[in-house]
């Protein structure tokens, strides 16, 4: 997230606060509430970055609390937690429907 945001690559329309959340010792877990999805899923937050600022073309997938943590804008998917740390692959699911949706498009 931090490489794709505006002062970076630029691949994505925001900007990101490094190590928000705290250092490696603060780390944690919460539950965090996905668009469209009646279960949240558990986020593992590791010297996460904060999203500070959100463009118009940036869709949110999901909150922790108020707080944008999933993200995409076209083809790019970020994540201010660690969704491969836990054995929820709804994260994984949805990067993959984006790999096909590309596939399709350009077939």
């Amino acid at each position: 997230m931090i490489l794709f945001d505006r002062n970076h690559l630029g691949l994505l329309d925001l900007e990101v606060a490094r190590n928000a959340y705290g250092r490696q010792v603060a780390s944690f877990e919460a539950d965090i509430e996905l668009a469209g999805e009646d279960e949240p899923i558990r986020g593992v937050f590791i010297r996460a970055p904060r999203i500070s600022g959100l463009g118009p073309g940036v869709e949110v997938l999901g909150r922790l609390g108020d707080e944008p943590v999933l993200v995409r804008q076209g083809r790019v998917l970020a994540a201010s937690f660690h969704p491969e740390l836990t054995a929820d692959t709804r994260v994984h699911a949805s990067f993959v429907e984006m790999v096909r949706e590309v596939s399709v498009v350009r077939a």
